[in-house]
């Protein structure tokens, strides 16, 4: 699905924050089929990858060097300066910004209160992703947190989403804007450990979950979960070369793009 602007509240694009962008890059564009030129100077190297000409995702060097490399997915807003103030007033952490980058937009870094870190983007040359749920390309946000009942209050105050939970005793919630869905959350699964701290997850679409697990394990990666089958479609958990999670999913043919 081509993509031209995004609604107050609606994610709308996710970056990979590395400490190997030459690496990234290579892996990704192999797994994808990405376009993913190096990145200018004066935006620290950041690539903006494409697909068939159109933006799918951002890789570049971590922001924070303290920080454990991730993918970090961002909402759209009109004003970044007053979604700050509003994760502040509701108990959460601005932990960069807000500030402009070059002509392409403003954008902020928060942390929930339970400290799941997402991102806030107001655009201006660069609108977000152009192509979504379709092979290849990103198509769900899923926070996974030790407090969902907090983090129902959070997201409300601060972006406005309703949240949808999913039949009886499912455990899943939908978080939704203008009453359709734009990600979701589960709380924390208890094979993840205590050691995996709550944090915002990315699919991205593949046409066969199975082939793609085992691309990423041919390039590098690793297999977290074997595939399996959820109520969307096929989908497995890996990890790049870097050891950064992320969730392929094959979707079931009347979701796809």
């Amino acid at each position: 699905m081509e993509m031209a602007e995004y609604e107050e509240g609606v994610p709308s694009w996710v970056d990979l924050g590395t400490t190997d962008v030459p690496g990234a890059r290579a892996f990704y564009g192999a797994l994808f089929g990405w376009d993913t030129p190096e990145g200018p100077p004066e935006a620290g190297g950041y690539t903006v990858a494409t697909l068939g000409g159109r933006t799918v995702a951002g890789i570049g060097p971590r922001m924070n060097p303290e920080a454990p490399a991730a993918w970090t997915t961002y909402v759209n807003t009109a004003d970044a300066d007053a979604v700050a103030a509003r994760v502040a007033a509701a108990g959460g952490t601005v932990l960069a910004g807000p500030f402009d980058v070059l002509d392409a937009g403003r954008m902020a870094v928060v942390a929930d209160p339970a400290w799941a870190v997402i991102g806030v983007w107001q655009p201006a040359g660069h609108r977000g992703a152009g192509l979504v749920n379709e092979p290849d390309t990103w198509c769900w946000s899923e926070l996974l947190t030790t407090d969902v009942a907090g983090a129902k209050a959070f997201y409300a105050e601060v972006f406005g989403w309703g949240a949808t939970d999913q039949g009886e005793g499912a455990g899943y919630t939908e978080w939704q804007v203008s009453g359709r869905p734009v990600g979701g959350m589960m709380a924390m699964p208890d094979e993840m450990g205590p050691g995996v701290p709550p944090h915002w997850g990315v699919y991205f679409a593949v046409a066969d979950a199975d082939a793609a697990a085992a691309r990423v394990a041919e390039l590098g990666g690793r297999v977290l979960r074997e595939p399996a089958d959820i109520e969307p479609g096929r989908f497995a958990v890996v990890a790049d070369p870097g050891g950064v999670p992320f969730n392929v999913l094959a979707l079931k043919a009347e979701l796809a793009g």
